[in-house]
C-alpha cells in the first residue's frame, strides 16, 4: 500500500513540476594556438606561431556582438611599418537561416595598437554581408575607409567564396576557400588567395590543418619573411 502511495504521489508530482529545459548560454568564448596567422593569405606573425582568442554575444532574434584577437608581427601588406603586437578586432551583426539558405550582414572594425610615426594607421573599418545555401557561401567585404594603412584606398574589397562538408561518419570537416582582394585605386596591389583545409573535434578541443597559397610574389618583411608564400598552417582550439 506504501508503495503504491509513493508511485501516485510521484506521478503526481511529476505532472504538476514544470519540464525544465536546458538553456544554452548566449555567451561563448573561444582560444587557440596556431603554427602561423594567415590573414587572406597573407601571414600577419612573420610565418611564426600566434596566440588567438574571442568572445561573443549571440541574441535569440539573431543579433550578435564580439571581440577577437591575436598576437602579430608585422609590416603590413601594403608597406605601412608600425610596432603593434595585437590585433584586437569588434563587430556587430545580424545573422540568420530560411531552410538551406543563411545570411548574415555586419561592421567589422580592426584595430592595431601602436606606434605609427609618420605612415597612415592600419586601422580598418569593414562593411560585409554574406549569403549561402546548404555547404556554400559567398560573402563581401568592403573598407568604408583606408585599408589596413594603405592610403586612398576607402572602397577596397573582398570576395570569399568558400565551402564546408562534414564527413559525419568520420567527425571530420573539409573545407575550401577562394578570396580576391582588390585595393580602391591601386589595381597593381590585387591578388588572390585560396585554401584547404581539415578539422576534427577530440575530446573538447578542435584541431585543423590548413593548406594556403597567394599569387603574391616575393611579400617579404624585413626580416626576409615571404608572407605569401604557399603554407600549411596547424592549430588547436577550445571552445567554451
Amino acid at each position: 500500500m506504501l508503495k503504491k502511495e509513493l508511485l501516485v504521489a510521484a506521478l503526481a508530482a511529476s505532472f504538476a513540476a514544470p519540464a525544465l529545459a536546458e538553456e544554452t548560454s548566449p555567451f561563448s568564448a573561444n582560444v587557440s594556438i596556431a603554427s602561423n596567422y594567415l590573414y587572406r593569405g597573407i601571414s600577419q606573425t612573420g610565418n611564426k606561431p600566434a596566440l588567438q582568442g574571442g568572445f561573443d554575444y549571440a541574441h535569440e532574434s539573431g543579433l550578435y556582438v564580439g571581440v577577437w584577437g591575436s598576437s602579430i608581427s608585422w609590416l603590413s601588406d601594403f608597406g605601412t611599418a608600425n610596432n603593434a603586437g595585437t590585433e584586437l578586432d569588434t563587430y556587430l551583426g545580424y545573422s540568420g537561416a530560411a531552410g538551406d539558405i543563411s545570411y548574415d550582414v555586419g561592421f567589422l572594425r580592426y584595430n592595431y595598437p601602436g606606434d605609427y610615426g609618420a605612415n597612415l594607421s592600419a586601422n580598418t573599418n569593414e562593411l560585409y554581408g554574406s549569403v549561402g545555401y546548404k555547404w556554400v557561401t559567398a560573402k563581401y567585404s568592403r573598407s568604408s575607409g583606408n585599408l589596413f594603412g594603405a592610403a586612398d584606398s576607402s572602397g577596397s574589397g573582398y570576395l570569399d567564396l568558400s565551402a564546408s562538408y562534414d564527413l559525419e561518419d568520420a567527425g571530420i570537416s573539409l573545407g575550401a576557400h577562394y578570396g580576391k582582394q582588390t585595393i580602391a585605386n591601386s589595381p597593381a596591389s590585387d591578388y588572390t588567395d585560396y585554401n584547404f583545409s581539415v578539422s576534427k573535434d577530440i575530446g573538447g578541443y578542435g584541431f585543423s590543418a590548413t593548406y594556403s597559397k597567394t599569387n603574391l610574389d616575393n611579400l617579404v618583411d624585413p626580416q626576409g619573411n615571404d608572407l605569401g608564400k604557399g603554407a600549411l598552417v596547424l592549430a588547436i582550439s577550445r571552445s567554451m
